[in-house]
């Protein structure tokens, strides 16, 4: 649960073993020949979260300070968010980019103006690597309700090393229609125009390998600072500089050096005292800090003070190295002197928030007195009795109406208080898994089971609270890999996942509790892959795939994960699915060559069928029929959907889609006799969510322009109970689930 949310969501070649397995794709809106038929008129629906409660990076938070109970959020690869006062929920606000846009579902910056309270910019863009799209500047006149977009020539990073430092977007103290942006390769940004448009500006440092470039710009008085994150902390080579004219930057006189101050991460300015507060480490984190330190300039004469609470590089009780950096710093309104700071990537000795009333001079750890309740959101326990502070502590914000409402984020969730004691999650409506399995049982109490990274599996009770028993235990995965469960015993539920105490799991009682496996392949610790279980539970097939690509060969067990065997027959890597209704029969495509194999003796043999299908990508994916025994779908993205009706001998294109990227099924429309099918897919020009009540037909598109959700090919699925339900894993957004309206 603790890796880096860059290496889990970036995209890598080899995530999927399976097709099932997916996560953002390297491409760009392609054009396309025209549909060969068009869907039906949308069908409305509303939408909502299956609640989890954040689960993700809040990369920064950020108070109006002319308007009260209004914040806005931003994260690494789930949009961006508003803070509603009144109902205590966060309303997301970029729902509305489309697949084509996935790569603006990242939020690297944001910024409000306090002489006009409604008006909301957003810097979008996840990954700056050369197959990523480039950024975007969104711009709002009524807090994100409505926006107008100008697209960007460089690229951003809101999922890169350094997505906690900020903010790097400000409106100019000394005009409201001037913003500059600092980008990570392509230096400063302004714009006199509120966003319409960008050119470059005048900016002293030169952009360097790391991909870090300017890392914050702030405001004090009106003088706007910038800090630099590519220089290597030595005398001559400045990382903070200033501009009081809006056109000539120098760098700030007197300013630290050495790897402490390496990198300045958040900057705050006490306006009372004309104080500007910096925080640094020797790299711009989340990962990799082990140095830090926090200082303060008096804007009025120059004078730099090291008030770092605490230096890193101490030794714990136990005697552990207590190495780590300085992240967020957010100043009081209100009482002059009054500041919160936080220590990040402090893993011997937990990282915390410090308080200072004194201008730095003394602090206070919050973590010491702090009483946590995560009852709304049980998977904060991660797995054991009690919450922990957190970690990735980069965002801190202080509530400018109220002194004692700090809140902070983590790599998991946003945690509140209002009386500097007791915090619990400040988390809502914020919604940001990375879901890469669903399954809906058609019995039990639960409608919905879902397997995420960072958060492993969850078993939702209810669709509105988040899951009572927290993440699935014994043992606790931070990543889930492979989520199955038997057709015909739907109490028998297995799953996968990266662990540091085992890597397979088997429920009997439909995914409430959990037992590992009494025994796994080598290959799990270090590949662990998408397993499959035949109609009955009596056989799993288990594939394996390291995080590069590397893809290694499937195993079987008859006897409960007690012991198993290699299953030599199988392709490497190939896509695994179990027959619903035939204990025997499993079927496995082979993406690299486009050939779908059988096993009609339980998984111990396969023989090819169909050769010749589309081929060289991973990301396609295998889907059977529930209660059918050889229907076979297979997606297989802009090359289409075919369908098999004889166990794989034979495939027949579907002409009624030219793209299909997911697939599942849920309960049939009332007088049909065919499971209702629901596809991420397109039938025109737009990839979108649709539904058939015909066996793929015809299709009716059922979400809309505002609910798209960036990129979302890893899984639907329909509720085999509720017809017209459906969920949707996205990449970023959690669990999404839509009802007819």
């Amino acid at each position: 649960m603790h890796a880096s949310r860059l290496s889990r969501r970036a995209v890598l070649a080899g995530t999927a073993a399976a097709a099932a397995l997916t996560t953002a794709p390297l491409l760009t809106g392609r054009a396309h020949a025209a549909a060969p038929a068009a869907a039906a008129a949308g069908t409305a629906y509303r939408w909502r979260n299956a609640v989890m409660g954040g689960t993700g990076f809040i990369t920064g938070v950020l108070f109006h300070p002319s308007v009260r109970g209004l914040a806005y959020a931003r994260t690494d690869i789930g949009g961006a968010y508003r803070w509603d006062d009144r109902t205590d929920r966060w309303i997301p606000l970029t729902d509305h980019i489309g697949w084509d846009d996935w790569n603006l579902l990242g939020a690297e910056a944001m910024a409000v103006d306090p002489a006009h309270p409604n008006r909301l910019y957003l810097a979008l863009g996840t990954y700056a690597q050369s197959w990523a799209g480039n950024g975007a500047v969104l711009r709002s006149e009524d807090r994100g309700a409505t926006w107008k977009r100008t697209d960007l020539t460089v690229k951003l990073g809101a999922n890169e090393d350094g997505r906690g430092c900020g903010e790097r977007l400000l409106v100019d103290p000394r005009d409201s229609d001037t913003l500059w942006l600092g980008t990570r390769h392509d230096g400063l940004l302004k714009s006199t125009d509120r966003g319409a448009t960008w050119r470059a500006a005048s900016f002293p440092a030169t952009p360097g390998a790391t991909g870090q470039g300017i890392t914050l710009l702030v405001a004090a008085g009106r003088t706007v600072y910038a800090g630099w994150g590519d220089s290597d902390g030595t005398a001559g080579k400045p990382n903070l500089y200033r501009t009081s004219d809006g056109t000539t930057w120098e760098p700030v006189p007197g300013q630290p050096t050495g790897t402490a101050a390496k990198v300045p991460i958040r900057a705050a300015y006490d306006r009372h005292t004309r104080e500007l507060y910096v925080t640094y480490a020797n790299a711009p984190g989340p990962n990799g800090q082990s140095n830090g330190s926090v200082h303060k300039l008096r804007t009025t004469n120059g004078k730099w003070s090291d008030v770092t609470p605490v230096k890193p590089g101490g030794t714990t009780a136990d005697g552990s190295a207590d190495n780590f950096g300085y992240g967020g710093v957010a100043v009081d309104a209100r009482r002059p002197g009054t500041l919160v700071v936080s220590t990040n990537n402090r893993w011997a000795d937990i990282d915390t928030v410090f308080r200072s009333t004194n201008g730095g001079r003394t602090w206070t750890s919050l973590k010491d007195t702090a009483v946590f309740d995560v009852s709304e959101t049980p998977y904060l326990k991660w797995g054991g009795d009690k919450p922990k502070f957190g970690w990735w502590i980069q965002a801190v914000a202080l509530d400018p109406y109220d002194s004692e409402h700090v809140v902070y984020g983590t790599g998991a969730t946003l945690y509140g208080t209002r009386d500097l004691k007791h915090w619990a999650p400040q988390i809502r409506g914020l919604e940001e898994a990375s879901v890469v399995q669903l399954l809906s049982p058609p019995a039990g109490e639960a409608h919905l089971i879902s397997g995420s990274r960072d958060i492993g599996v969850l078993y939702h009770e209810r669709l509105t609270a988040s899951p009572s028993r927290g993440m699935a235990t014994n043992p606790v995965f931070g990543s889930a890999t492979g989520l199955a469960q038997a057709a015909a015993k739907p109490s028998y539920v297995v799953r996968t996942g990266w662990g540091d105490h085992g890597n397979g799991a088997y429920s009997n009682d439909g995914g409430k509790t959990w037992a590992p496996f009494k025994a796994q392949p080598a290959l799990a610790k270090d590949a662990p892959g998408p397993i499959v279980t035949n109609a009955d539970g009596s056989v799993l097939l288990w594939s394996f795939a390291h995080w590069d690509g590397t893809l290694y060969p499937a195993y079987r067990s008859a006897d409960n994960g007690a012991t198993w065997s290699e299953v030599t027959a199988l392709p490497k890597g190939a896509v695994l699915v179990a027959d619903p209704v035939d204990p025997k029969r499993f079927y496995a495509f082979d993406t690299a060559t486009g050939t779908l194999h059988a096993s009609t003796d339980g998984g111990l043999t396969f023989a090819a069928r169909a050769t010749g299908l589309k081929s060289g990508d991973k990301e396609f994916q295998l889907t059977a029929a529930p209660g059918r025994s050889g229907d076979l779908w297979l997606s297989t993205k802009w090359n289409g959907l075919y369908r098999s009706t004889d166990g794989g001998a034979t495939f027949t294109k579907v002409p009624s889609c030219w793209a299909s990227y997911t697939l599942g099924f849920g309960k049939a429309a009332e007088g049909a006799s065919y499971p209702a099918i629901y596809m991420v897919g397109s039938t025109e020009a737009i990839t979108a969510v649709y539904r058939s009540d015909d066996e793929a037909r015809t299709w009716v598109r059922i979400n809309d322009d505002q609910h798209q959700w960036g990129w979302i090919g890893a899984a639907v699925t329909g509720d085999p109970r509720v017809y017209g339900r459906v969920y949707i894993a996205t990449n970023g957004r959690g669990v999404q689930y839509g009802e007819p309206a």
